[in-house]
């Protein structure tokens, strides 16, 4: 795939002196006060790429530096890949949104809800209706993560090893085992982050025929030209592969632990990583490595209606509606959430098929776009698209959880108020 022209800020609408501000402020905040190895920002506005910059290192132990290819464990941003790789198989009319769930996964037909108990002696009442590939795509399912560690349900998924991040088990594991814990809640009575799009990529399997991610190899990267995406890094590519940290200093990944240290340890090493062979268990919820560049190329063809140099993923009626707010009564986050945590801040945001969307930015207290859609991953990588101002920011380090530091707020106030020449 072609790529696109670099080209001067304000040659796009936008000003070089504010995103060299978002550039000191990434440096002097985060990489020199030892919160950030390194980063890298990747803007692009008006079919021309107007800011792209590394800065620090990509491995601290090895002083190896941020580059422009390094490749970084993506975590939940797979799961837009995932649903554009889902809805695929909606559009060939092969699966419908409105299905149950237990039409592809019979096992599942009589999962109960929690009321009480622990694991393996529950206790359950039967949901008020079944769940919904709708409810999948857009985390309404019931199911949960372990990591809220909120309920007896999430320490079953502990115990289990379901959906953390190092994997454990198979795909056709997680379903049998999903089987035999109850659902938080009634499908579609509350909103709540979970392992509902690795589910999803057990049906993408199961419906098209192939392997999870031979789909995705065949029908999405491949043909885009995402060559350094994968779910795992080939020994060719294992110089390029960041380190990843933790700001927790006993090195683990607690997204709800309120003290930070402002100092790095490595959580995994790019020498010895899992990530290094293929994985037994295939997420499509959050087990992609890929680069700025490769993720640009889907955000593009996203920007672009669902296609991209003559390679068609979706139509743009399609994309329109995963952009679109699902949540029942088309309420905001604040107003379904059951999560302690998730990867988008709340007020005034919705959630699509695969995507947070801003519905009111007002209530987000942050400037922005209505449609602009986005989601991150557990080692504070993200993105955000805005079909309104033709812009895609996408911002890489390596460092869990997300949650340690305000970064994603900061960058979409700088971004956009780097914008000189609206579209609004």
């Amino acid at each position: 795939m072609l790529a696109p022209t670099p080209a001067s800020p304000e040659s796009a609408g936008m000003s070089t002196t504010a995103l060299n501000r978002l550039e000191a402020h990434l440096k002097s905040r985060y990489i020199d006060a030892g919160r950030f190895p390194g980063t890298q920002v990747l803007i692009y506005r008006r079919s021309k790429i107007v800011h792209s910059t590394v800065q620090g290192f990509a491995d601290l132990e090895r002083k190896a530096p941020m580059k422009d290819d390094t490749i970084f464990r993506i975590y939940s941003m797979t799961k837009p890949i995932t649903s554009v790789a889902f809805m695929m198989l909606v559009e060939e009319g092969k699966v419908a949104l409105d299905e149950p769930v237990a039409k592809y996964i019979p096992e599942w037909k009589n999962l109960g809800v929690f009321v009480a108990g622990t694991a393996p002696a529950f206790l359950t009442r039967p949901p008020t209706r079944p769940m919904l590939i709708v409810d999948l795509l857009r985390h309404t399912s019931g199911l949960t993560y372990g990591f809220q560690q909120r309920s007896n349900v999430d320490a079953a998924y502990r115990e289990k090893k379901i959906g953390e991040v190092i994997k454990a088990g198979t795909l056709d594991s997680m379903i049998e085992d999903l089987a035999k814990i109850p659902l938080e809640f009634s499908p579609g009575e509350a909103w709540n982050y979970s392992v509902s799009t690795d589910v999803l990529g057990y049906l993408v399997g199961k419906i098209s025929g192939m392997p999870f991610e031979q789909f995705l190899k065949e029908r999405i990267f491949e043909p885009l030209g995402m060559n350094d995406t994968d779910f795992f890094v080939p020994s060719d590519k294992a110089h390029r592969f960041a380190a990843c940290y933790s700001a927790d200093p006993q090195g683990g990944f607690n997204p709800l632990a309120a003290e930070r240290k402002g100092t790095l340890t490595l959580q995994d090493d790019p020498a010895t990583s899992s990530f290094l062979s293929p994985p037994s268990l295939v997420s499509g919820g959050g087990g992609l490595c890929s680069t700025a560049a490769d993720y640009l190329t889907f955000c593009r063809a996203l920007l672009n209606g669902g296609e991209l140099g003559g390679v068609r993923l979706l139509g743009p009626k399609t994309l329109r509606l995963m952009a679109s707010n699902h949540l029942p009564g088309g309420v905001d986050l604040p107003a379904m959430s059951r999560s302690m945590f998730a990867e988008a801040a709340y007020n005034g945001i919705g959630f699509g098929l695969g995507f947070a969307v801003t519905m009111h930015p007002a209530q987000t207290l942050i400037a922005g776009s209505p449609g602009e859609f986005n989601w991150g991953g557990a080692a504070t990588t993200s993105f955000f698209i805005d079909p309104a101002e033709e812009l895609i920011t996408i911002f890489m380090t390596q460092v869990l959880p997300s949650s340690a530091y305000p970064l994603r707020r900061e960058l979409r106030t700088m971004v956009y108020a780097a914008i000189t020449e609206s579209n609004l």
